[in-house]
């Protein structure tokens, strides 16, 4: 017997959620969305207009009418507000799909992961870029040991955001609800660099607003040291001019090379070895770069989470993997206003994120 589909709901309705909302109409084939809310009402009901499906003023009044019927939630609202929606939302029992990063302040994602352990729900993190085809065969070279003793991670993004688009939202570039390009733009990056690298030791920082008429940084760089021994560099800006240029990630071992380009680390540029192995000879054609749908991982990302929840398996971005990244972005922006390397698994006194 076929199985009934999934049913979503969405809660916020930005621009993060037209891209789920494509996604979830137009690739998942088991999926659909059965209702939205947005605080702004008048965005809900555009989107309960152009997609035909019915819109509320608030959580409570959502979960109040459909809450039976609701089988995964997805938080899309601005990265400030995550804690305050997980926490509302817990009690339902629903598995929950937050957006990049899990929260901003490390306490509140603790609260989190507390709070879905302490209500058996199931969490999900968004960095959809894993799913990413290049990424994939350069994750399974990594734990094949083609790469030999890694030596040095560098993840580089070089985007585009002029001040109308920081303009268009007043809680972009906002310590209390955003953060800068580290937490905004970089985030899927240094999460890509530490699944890869793995663990952090340190780290020491600079940012600087350059550009954008901003709370935070627009432009920034890392130095990061691996528990294994290994180096990573982070840079990351949103001041390119005058278009995007990449967002890119360099895998480099003492026993190959593997570098991923493209605009979010999507396109296969080097995959060198010292030991070949059948399929190397084709792979650029073959998992060169991700199909040409628009929205392509986060549809891999999603039928995961469906997955996950249809097995009670665990998630490739649960709870625990997204706080590793919100780990590392509070301790660059700690080392950017001390001024000092930062050890890993500390406590942020001077990190400005999350701060109203």
């Amino acid at each position: 017997m076929e199985s009934r589909k999934k049913h979503f709901a969405l809660v916020g309705c930005g621009t993060i959620a037209r891209k789920h909302v494509h996604v979830i109409q137009n690739y998942l084939d088991n999926a659909d969305i059965i209702g939205l809310c947005d605080k702004d009402f008048e965005r809900a009901k555009q989107f309960e207009q152009s997609i035909g499906v019915p819109a509320f003023k608030s959580i409570k009044e959502m979960m109040n009418a459909i809450s039976d019927d609701i089988d995964i939630i997805s938080i899309l609202t601005p990265s400030g507000i995550h804690f305050k929606n997980v926490i509302e939302l817990v009690d339902y029992g629903k598995p929950l799909i937050i957006e990049k990063p899990i929260a901003l302040r490390l306490e509140e994602a603790d609260e989190i992961l507390h709070a879905c352990d302490s209500h058996n729900v199931k969490i999900f993190v968004v960095h959809q870029n894993r799913y990413n085809a290049p990424i994939i065969q350069a994750r399974e070279a990594l734990e094949k040991g083609r790469l030999g003793k890694l030596v040095l991670g560098t993840v580089r993004l070089r985007w585009k955001r002029d001040q109308a688009y920081y303009d268009e939202a007043k809680w972009r570039g906002t310590w209390a609800n955003d953060g800068g390009v580290f937490t905004n733009q970089a985030s899927h990056h240094i999460d890509m660099l530490t699944w890869f690298m793995g663990p952090v030791e340190s780290v020491k920082a600079i940012g600087i607003t350059r550009l954008a008429n901003i709370e935070c940084e627009d432009t920034g760089a890392a130095i990061l040291r691996f528990t294994n021994g290994a180096i990573g560099i982070i840079e990351a800006t949103t001041a390119t001019r005058p278009h995007n240029l990449e967002g890119s990630i360099s895998i480099l071992g003492e026993k190959g090379s593997i570098v991923i380009g493209g605009f979010f680390m999507n396109e296969l540029t080097t995959w060198e070895f010292e030991d070949e192995e059948p399929g190397d000879e084709d792979i650029f054609e073959r998992k060169g770069k991700n199909p040409e749908n628009w929205g392509y991982n986060l549809g891999e990302y999603l039928k995961g989470v469906i997955s996950s929840v249809d097995h009670n398996k665990k998630g490739l971005v649960d709870g625990l993997e997204g706080r590793k990244s919100l780990e590392l972005i509070s301790a660059i922006y700690e080392s950017i206003e001390t001024g000092k390397e930062i050890s890993l698994r500390f406590q942020p006194k001077r990190c400005r994120l999350g701060i109203i």
